[in-house]
């Protein structure tokens, strides 16, 4: 059986090779090659230089990430950035991927998609870069998607139309190009797009979009009160989070579509949280990221991998949308500052490998360093903000005020978390992935200690971060912290991160930060290090635009971009 075609590419040697889409039914009945990439917003990238760039690739590259989206837009600096990413991706690893996510909604504020002009330049960029040596090809094409588009229809009759004429079938990219968008459409309307839809990026994958405040007494029955829910009611919300239900709906639909590869391609996102006031987007609502959902999608994608062609992580860098997993740089959407500075998430960088490598080869890698990351949110979700013109984020009262925790786990062990001086609780731990949770305490911190024998293995507890019953804006996004049982531990915040809105951009540091505060000294003192920074988040609707609750990439001017896990895939 042929698992995996490679073909030289000319521009460099070595490459690794060009993934093959397999129809919806082999898919399913063959080992077929997967790929892990991350949503680059290039929008947000316009001082990027090319050692910006080698450092994302590398950062990327070193946490089982085969490679970018590249999200882009008609901005004055699209070419080059562009240009510098795929320079950067051939420097460090040649199989390395990148590929192109046109967003259609940041574009449409730009040149009007329902013109001729918006093909022209969307032919054009992609014209540019699908020879490039680091390009991911499937089936010898290179892979184009889209963040929205859905209403585009580029001077023609209708969005089909437009899409097959101006674009896929154009004579300037015919043949040559594996188109998988992310419209946002009604999926029954798939079988519609014969000739346009090689597969279907579902963006909207990684959250519980469904799950809101208002549909909630559906679901729960009656009217819940919120702040007082039954272990029943509670179980309820958290099997909605993570799940695979509606990938299934999207892989039913997408096999209806005649002469398509039916590639698919998912989401795993690991928050979303945005609070932009009506001059800046009018966006101010979350999606229930509770209940460890970023390691609680990996598991159910990992479930069902069978199915799955490609995961992009939502995303590398959407400050806006609280969805970010790489380091805070580049040129933040104005007023995302406030929830972002100071609260790193590469915290969740440090157990991303484990689970990419999982779904792409099919079995759990072996643990060798025991990992914890935790995260919470910085205030109480009942708490009032002494200055901020905005109310409460939409949906904020779904949220709970919990303190998460994941430990991968060498061997059985104990972690106990505190919130407080006289608020602690410990947990047994097994072999393997585990997921914890602790109350939070007003005034209080986060701090958990890993031990094992007696002694303590991990013991985190990072400055800069308190749980403040008084905040001074809402601020719902997470605080996150993380450490290894080695000296090379996760990336150590900056000493700018604290969750003060005032407080300057955060930077990546890779000096571990001085050992944590302990109750007691272990017999061997345990390394430590922790990362805490800002997300923001949107939700795509039609467009990468404020209006509705879909997540939307919330660039500068563009959403940006994915990124390629570079591994060998069978």
């Amino acid at each position: 059986m042929k698992i995996l075609d490679f073909k030289p590419l000319a521009l460099v040697a070595g490459v690794a090779g060009l993934a093959v889409a397999y129809p919806l039914h082999k898919r399913q009945a063959a080992d077929s090659p997967k790929l892990v990439v991350a949503h680059h917003i290039v929008g947000l990238t316009a001082a990027f230089t090319l050692d910006t760039w080698t450092q994302d690739v590398a950062l990327a590259s070193s946490k089982g990430i085969d490679g970018f989206a590249l999200n882009i837009a008609a901005d004055d600096f699209t070419f080059d950035q562009v240009g510098l990413a795929y320079q950067a991706a051939a420097k460090v690893n040649s199989n390395f991927k990148l590929f192109l996510s046109l967003d259609m909604g940041a574009l449409n504020n730009q040149i009007s998609c329902n013109s001729s002009d918006a093909a022209t330049f969307i032919r054009n960029v992609t014209a540019t870069f699908l020879t490039q040596p680091n390009q991911l090809q499937v089936d010898g094409k290179a892979l184009v998607s889209t963040f929205a588009g859905e209403s585009c229809t580029f001077g023609e009759a209708d969005v089909f139309t437009g899409w097959r004429n101006q674009f896929t079938q154009h004579p300037d990219l015919a043949g040559k190009i594996h188109f998988v968008p992310s419209f946002f459409i009604d999926i029954q309307q798939f079988k519609n797009f014969q000739g346009v839809m090689d597969g279907d990026f579902n963006f909207n994958g990684g959250w519980p979009i469904g799950l809101t405040t208002e549909a909630a007494p559906q679901l729960l029955g009656g009217t819940p009160d919120f702040n007082n829910l039954s272990p029943d009611q509670q179980a309820t919300i958290a099997s909605q989070i993570g799940g695979f239900d509606v990938d299934d709906q999207h892989i039913t639909q997408l096999g209806l579509i005649a002469n398509s590869a039916h590639t698919y391609m998912t989401a795993v996102a690991p928050w979303f949280f945005t609070h932009f006031n009506q001059t800046a987007g009018n966006k101010n609502f979350i999606f229930d990221a509770d209940d460890h959902l970023y390691v609680t999608r990996w598991q159910n994608v990992i479930q069902n991998r069978d199915k799955v062609d490609l995961v992009e992580l939502v995303t590398w860098n959407d400050f806006g949308e609280s969805h970010y997993l790489g380091p805070i740089e580049g040129n933040l959407p104005p007023g995302s500052e406030v929830w972002t500075n100071g609260f790193d998430h590469q915290g969740f960088l440090e157990i991303t490998n484990h689970f990419a490598t999982w779904y792409k080869t099919g079995t759990e890698p072996a643990i060798t360093t025991d990992q914890l990351v935790m995260w919470a949110r910085p205030h109480p979700k009942n708490a009032k903000a002494s200055s901020d013109p905005l109310p409460p984020p939409t949906n904020f009262e779904l949220t709970q005020d919990q303190l998460w925790a994941v430990v991968l786990a060498t061997a059985p062990g104990s972690l106990t978390l505190a919130t407080g001086d006289n608020a602690s609780q410990t947990f047994d731990v097994q072999p393997g992935v585990n997921k914890f949770n602790m109350t939070l305490t007003p005034g209080g911190f986060m701090q958990g200690t890993l031990a094992r024998d007696n002694a303590a293995v991990i013991d985190l507890k990072p400055a800069g971060y308190t749980f403040d019953p008084n905040p001074t804006t809402f601020n719902f996004n997470i605080f996150v912290a993380a450490a290894s049982g080695q000296d090379a531990a996760a990336p150590a915040p900056p000493a700018s991160g604290s969750p003060d809105p005032t407080a300057p951009p955060a930077t990546t540091s890779t000096a571990p930060p001085a050992a944590s505060d302990s109750a007691a000294p272990p017999a061997t003192a345990p390394s430590t290090a922790s990362s805490a920074a800002p997300i923001s988040t949107d939700p795509p609707l039609a467009s990468d635009s404020a209006a509705a609750p879909t997540a939307t990439d919330s660039g500068a001017s563009s959403d940006s971009a994915t990124t390629l896990a570079p591994t060998a895939f069978r």
